[in-house]
Formats: C-alpha cells, structure tokens, sequence
C-alpha cells in the first residue's frame, strides 16, 4: 500500500486541539461557519493527483512555484519529470532556519530562576521535540530528503526562513488596524482567523510569539517578481542576501547502519542510487525523543540536525538567495512599524479580484435553525450511545439508528473516536447528518485523537502512530473517510460544528466570544448524560471503532461500569481455522487481527477485563452478509426518502470504485465494516441501514459471541455450562496487542 506508512516526521505536528491538525482542518471552526460552498469539490479517482496538475501546468511554459509547507509533491515531480525541469524559471519557499534566534520559549526577563528556556536563541521551531532537535523547522522538517532535492534541484531558489519572519510578529497595532478595516470578504476571514488564534493562544505571548509566515513570503515574492530582470531579489518587504545552503537529511557520522535510514539500511544498492557514506547516509531522526539524538539524558542541547537550513562553504552548498529580515515602515509616522503590514492591508482590502460572497450572502434566505423533535408524549426505549469512528459504515448505522421508533431506542448521544478510519474534523459531517434527520438535540461528544499510551509523555498533543498507521491515507482511506467518498459535500450545512470557542472553566487560557459554543469531549458529554438520566437505569452502548473511548470511560470512574447496561462491539477476529484471517490488508505479517480491535488494543483489553456484560459481533459475522449489488437492488425498491438516496448514492459509489478501479480492490475489505447487524429480541439493534433495507437480519447471526466477567461463550447456548466457556484472559489476552483477538 503506497499511502500507508510510519509518521517519522509528521508525528512533530500536533494533531488535536490546541493549535493541532483538527483546528487547522477546521479552521478553528470557522471555515464552514464563513466560506462559501463551490460548485468544485473532491472525488475519489475524478480528482486530479498533484503530480497531474503540475506536469499540466509547468509543460505549458515557464512557471514560478510558492511552496508553503513540505516540499514532498515538488520533489517527486522533479525526480520524475527532469524534462520539464527548464521550465520552472524559480522557486520561492517559505521554510528553514539558517542563523535564526527563536525567540520563542525564551524566559522573560523578570522571569525566575525556575524558568527553563526552550527554543530560545536556536536556528528551528521544532516545539514538539527540540530536545532531540533544535536546528529543523516544520515545513522542511516535513520531508527532509524532499527538500534537499528542490534546493539542489539547479533551479534558482529564494528561500524566506524563520531569519525574517521572526522579524515580523503580529504586533497589536497591526491587529486593531485590521480589525478597524474589513473591507472585502478575504479581511474578514483572515481578521476572524487571528482573532481565535489570538483568543486561544495558549499564553500572553501571542503579540511576540505569532508570526504571518506564509503570508510574508507571497508577500516577498510578489515584491520581487513585480520588478522585470530582478535577478538580485530587490523588493519593499524584506532584504535579502545571497548564501550557501545545504539541507540536512541524516546526522553524522555518515556511513553507518544502525536501522534508521530507509534509503541504505538493508539495500544492497541504495534508494536513487544515492552515494555510499555521502551526506544522506547516516542517521535519520527516526521519532520524537530519539534516543540517538537525546544529549546529556535531555539535559544537554538536541544533536540531530534533520531538517537544518545550513549555510556551509563546502561543495556541498548551493548559492541561494535568502530573506534575512523585515524591513522597516517607509512612513515614519505610521503605527506600523514593517512595511510588510501595511501592503498586507493594501491587498486584503483591495476591491480587484476580491471575494465574492461568503455562506450567508451566497445563501441569503439560509437560516440557522435547530431541529429538535418533541418527544414529550412518547415512551422512552432504551438508552443507548453510538461510539463511531466514522467511517462510511458508521454513518449508514447512525442513519439507522436514528430511523428506529424512540419506544425501542433512546439515542441519548453520538460519541466520535478518532482513532480509526477518519480524522477528528470529520466530526462536523456528524453534525450534518444529524441536522439531515431532525436531531440537533443528540449530543455530540469528541473522543481522544490518540490510541492508549501513545501519546508523547512530555507533549501530550503529540504521539506515535503504531497502530493508525495501518490506514491509508489515500485510495478507501482517510481522505474518503473525511469526505464520505466526496458526498458528505451534499448533506445540509449544519449550524452546530467543531470550535475552538471556549473558556477557562474548561482549561482554556482566556474566554472567547463565544464559549456556550464549545466542543465537548466524549467524557464531557458521558458524565452529563449519566447525571442526568433517571436514577437505576442503565445504559446501552455501541461500539463500531476502536474502543479508545470506551475505554476512557471505564477508567474514568469506579462505578462508570456499573452505569452501563451492556455493550454490543463490532470487531475482534475468532480464528475458526488456518485459513480463516483477519483484515489488516495493509501489514501483510498480520494475519489474524481485526482493524477495530488493531487500531487500539491496549484499550480493547481494558474492555473485555471489565466486568461489563458484552455482545461482539466479530469478523466472521460480519463476512455472512449481503452484497453490494444485493442491497443496491433492495434500496432501488424502497421509498425515496433522503436518507435512501444518500444510501444508494454512497453504496453505489463504493461498489463501482470497488468494481472499476486498482487501486480500490481492497474495498471488499473495508466494505466489511459497513455490513452488520443485530435483532435481539427485546432490542433491535442494527449496524447498517442498508442491511435494514435489505434484508433485516444477518445470516447466522446465531454465530457472534457474547463476553461476561472475562468469559466467551456462543449466544446460541441458552445456558452456561463449563462445556461452552473459553476464557479472555491468558495466552489469548497476551496477544492483543498485536490486535489478535
């Protein structure tokens, strides 16, 4: 599978809340609340790969190209197109630091002794890990070797390092001129975007400890380009020096063989044919907290260097041209004192080539309105949570589960866990489903963004990826996940979504405008719905994800386990014989095990070791159920509510790109999750409204297991007997963590 992988340097990104992957995703909760909908959106296998759309554009002639983040995509084209390589007239990054004094993480000067500086003074932002690294900043840091290739690529270069933009921090009186001057639909955007970065900072430092990065260096390059045969880089923004540069991807001494280094490490000749004991071939930053890095047990300065912008006088070097500093206001009377403030206004402000609309504009009789249905007079069934991990198939179970008569099922809430097929931003796609069906009232709570124990010990928005690794990023993985195969697109606009309003009640540093708003987590929302359900009643919970949640909720109270009524989890493999394997396509040395239980064993144990009576529904069920094309044929007869269309539509499109294209053959695989039910008697408790649809029932469903006090034994059994026991607990349990169940 080439879109799966180790995060060897992603993992330096934080990936919840707090500034992580999730608020940029969402950005901040403001992108679906402000930015209009366009007709162009993304479809698996329709939508154009980089590669495509940079081998169209650079044959057309000569191109200049912005990179604004890992150089990873530009570096492949390069490798791969060196034909087209006379096209590219010039490259403008923004990324490296060269001689940089990181002024973040620097101690106060009132500050006392106890103060422990952190990045201060050093070339890199490496927040996450300098302790291991002090000289990489991020966006290179995100593909080393990649960038190595684009600055020795022969191509002339300028680079805007951390140098100059730590010049420019987003000083206050830059942030009330903005304010006081929203003129076009982009300054209100960008305005909105700072003022919750500003709200939410995690100290009082924002006005010395923000910088506009990318923006100062569009900004750098429109200067330069602006003025015809500038070969010296002569510009209004920042000035500029050339130098010798040379990108560092592996630490000394260079040679070695110590597992680290995929391009020479067990190859007989090595990746690209890359020089034996040349600079490539030592040590590669393998994780955070390195231990190769790691200098005087951590006490000591980080001596890795992957990732370095560094200015060196030997062969190696290549002349560059290079933004050392911001310069100064040309008007010595304005307020702002960088004259890269005062064209960034200019611009945004600018009515040429301005937005046209945003959201409300776009849709002026579009209303936020809340639907919450009156159950006053009904009967109340069983109380029951859906734990998802959204995947495709969770979604058509929450369709179900939502079209079950509330006498049967009481959904007192939807708990999201990100540890499975989906990121954390995909929770806003929740929300708009359940605005679809009427239910705005269903809580919706967020789950931990990562599996038990991995999360970095000293900077807990940071972790490994041991087990997440196995889902693809690409083709059937999270990018479909995210967009429902590119449908979650035609679901109503919700009013609720992720955000990061939020007040110190709840450890925010600072109030924000808005914190009634605020996203509550999966245990925010679980201590609420215990507190206020009728004293003596249980609740039913459903699992169909890893069980990172779950597990949190187990441990978070002695008596949360006496609170739930039964738990009935889609997952886990029984080996019935040799031949008979799990579904981890992706790690062909794994056999036996079953995504949901993989992707976070350590919390499926805490599960199955707690005295919470369990019904699973494992692999083998889950294989006896209907086809594609079986339920395709049933939904076509039934009634067209919305709810059936965006069924059909969804099934469908996964049927064809199951059926049609390479690289979705393991479809048939991750189809599995999304075909799986249940009908106890006193609780109809389904997993997929297409198999509602289709059939009503599982074949053999007879088959699945039920676990009680660390037991397994068949449901088909109407008693108990010793004959029919096998336990959880010993060589079995041993072995979950590698997913095996």
């Amino acid at each position: 599978m080439t879109t799966t992988g180790y995060c060897r340097y992603r993992q330096a990104i934080p990936v919840g809340r707090g500034g992580g992957r999730l608020d940029i995703d969402t950005n901040f909760g403001l992108r679906k609340a402000y930015l209009p909908q366009g007709s162009r959106h993304y479809s698996p296998v329709g939508q154009p790969t980089a590669q495509e759309v940079m081998i169209d554009v650079i044959s057309g002639g000569p191109t200049t190209v912005f990179l604004i983040g890992a150089h990873t995509n530009f570096a492949i084209f390069l490798m791969t197109n060196p034909h087209l390589k006379k096209n590219v007239e010039h490259i403008y990054f923004m990324g490296g630091g060269i001689s940089a004094g990181n002024t973040t993480g620097c101690c106060p000067r009132n500050a006392s002794s106890s103060c422990q500086p952190q990045l201060c003074g050093d070339p890199g932002n490496l927040f996450t890990d300098y302790a291991s690294n002090p000289y990489a900043e991020y966006n290179v840091f995100g593909d080393p070797f990649a960038a190595y290739q684009v600055i020795h690529s022969g191509i002339p270069v300028t680079i805007i390092p951390l140098d100059a933009t730590n010049t420019i921090p987003t000083t206050r009186p830059f942030y009330k001129m903005l304010e006081q001057n929203q003129k076009t639909y982009e300054a209100q955007y960008i305005f909105m975007s700072l003022k919750m970065l500003h709200d939410t900072w995690f100290d009082n430092q924002f006005f010395t400890g923000y910088y506009m990065w990318d923006s100062f260096m569009a900004a750098v390059a429109s200067s330069i380009m602006s003025k015809p045969g500038n070969s010296n880089g002569v510009n209004d923004i920042a000035k500029m020096e050339f130098m010798n540069i040379t990108l560092v991807t592996s630490d000394k001494p260079y040679g070695i063989s110590d597992g680290s280094n995929p391009l020479f490490d067990g190859r007989k000749v090595p990746k690209f044919r890359l020089k034996k004991g040349g600079v490539h071939s030592g040590h590669v930053q393998e994780r955070l907290r390195d231990p190769f890095c790691i200098a005087d047990n951590g006490k000591g300065k980080g001596k890795c260097k992957d990732g370095y912008t560094m200015e060196t006088t030997s062969p190696e070097g290549v002349r560059v041209l290079v933004a050392t500093e911001a310069k100064p206001s040309k008007d010595p009377r304005s307020l702002l004192d960088k004259e890269f403030f005062l064209s960034f206004l200019e611009v945004i402000n600018c009515p040429q080539h301005s937005g046209k609309f945003n959201f409300t504009t776009q849709f002026p009789h579009y209303k936020e309105v809340y639907y919450q249905p009156d159950f006053a007079l009904k009967m109340h069934g069983k109380p029951v949570i859906f734990d998802m991990d959204m995947s495709a198939g969770d979604f058509l179970a929450l369709l179900y589960l939502l079209k079950v008569p509330t006498e049967v099922l009481d959904i007192k809430a939807i708990l999201v866990t990100p540890t499975g097929w989906a990121s954390a931003a995909t929770i806003d796609v929740v929300y708009d489903l359940l605005h679809m069906m009427g239910r705005d009232d269903i809580p919706v709570g967020l789950g931990d963004v990562f599996a038990m124990n991995q999360t970095d010990p000293i900077y807990s928005v940071v972790g490994d990826c041991k087990y997440i690794k196995a889902i693809p990023h690409g083709s059937g993985g999270l990018i479909d996940s995210d967009t429902l195969y590119g449908l979650a697109r035609y679901l109503p606009r919700s009013p609720r979504r992720y955000t990061t309003e939020n007040s110190p009640e709840f450890g925010a540093p600072r109030e924000t405008d808005h914190p009634e708003l605020r996203q509550p987590s999966a245990l925010d929302v679980w201590k609420n719905i215990t507190k206020t359900i009728d004293p003596g009643i249980k609740i039913t919970i459903l699992t169909n994800g890893p069980l990172t949640t779950l597990a949190k909720i187990i441990l978070s109270a002695k008596n949360s386990s006496s609170l739930i009524q039964d738990v009935y989890i889609v997952g886990g493999h029984i080996n019935h014989g040799s031949t008979d394997r799990g579904n981890i396509f992706t790690i062909p040395s794994n056999d036996h095990a079953e995504f949901n239980m993989f992707l976070d064993p350590l919390a499926a144990k805490i599960v199955f070791d707690s005295n919470i009576e369990i019904k699973l529904i494992p692999l083998n069920v889950q294989r006896k159920v209907s086809s594609f094309p079986h339920i395709l044929e049933k939904l076509s007869q039934r009634k067209r509510t919305p709810e059936v269309e965006f069924t059909q539509r969804l099934l469908s499109q996964l049927h064809h790109l199951q059926k049609e294209h390479p690289g979705y053959k393991h479809m048939v695989k991750i189809a599995i999750k999304m075909k799986h039910g249940l009908l106890q008697k006193h609780l109809a408790i389904f997993f997929d409204i297409a198999l509602c649809l289709a059939t009503g029932y599982i074949p053999g469903g007879d088959t699945w297991c039920r676990c009680h006090g660390g037991r397994l034994f068949p449901s088909r059994s109407n008693h108990e007997s010793s004959a029919n026991k096998s336990f959880c607990t010993g060589s079995r349990i041993n072995r979950w963590e590698n997913g095996n169940r």
